[in-house]
């Protein structure tokens, strides 16, 4: 147990450093005029090059990572990104919440996912 909720609090700092990096980078991409869905998409990839490198080496620990396994990450990662996408259209375009608070709800939902599928997937469990 001890282990699980200290990889919940590692996995939540490299969650929240990697936030800071993809919701800066989208904030200023959309304040620059670029379209929030492309800002997701650069902000997103932007972010998850950290974020995979931090969760692997700290995060879970894992030794050695398959072709199949960082491919999976990456798909996993890829539908994460979509439902980022679709959350936002659907806060931005159809119920006119702010950009950016749109942004803070759909990552922390996001998150969520992003934990279960990285735990399942890195330590096979």
């Amino acid at each position: 147990m001890n282990k699980l909720v200290n990889q919940i609090l590692k996995f939540g700092l490299v969650g929240g450093i990697a936030f800071l990096i993809d919701f800066c980078i989208f904030a200023i991409l959309v304040k620059i005029g670029i379209h929030y869905l492309i800002a997701q998409i650069i902000s997103f990839f932007i972010s998850l090059i950290f974020n995979y490198i931090a969760s692997i080496k700290w995060v879970f620990n894992a030794k050695k990572q398959t072709k199949k396994e960082a491919l999976l990450f990456l798909f996993l990662a890829i539908i994460g990104l979509g439902i980022n996408e679709l959350l936002l259209y659907i806060g931005i375009s159809i119920l006119n919440i702010d950009t950016l608070l749109t942004k803070l709800i759909s990552t922390m939902l996001v998150m969520i996912y992003n934990f279960i599928t990285r735990k399942l997937i890195i330590e096979k469990k």
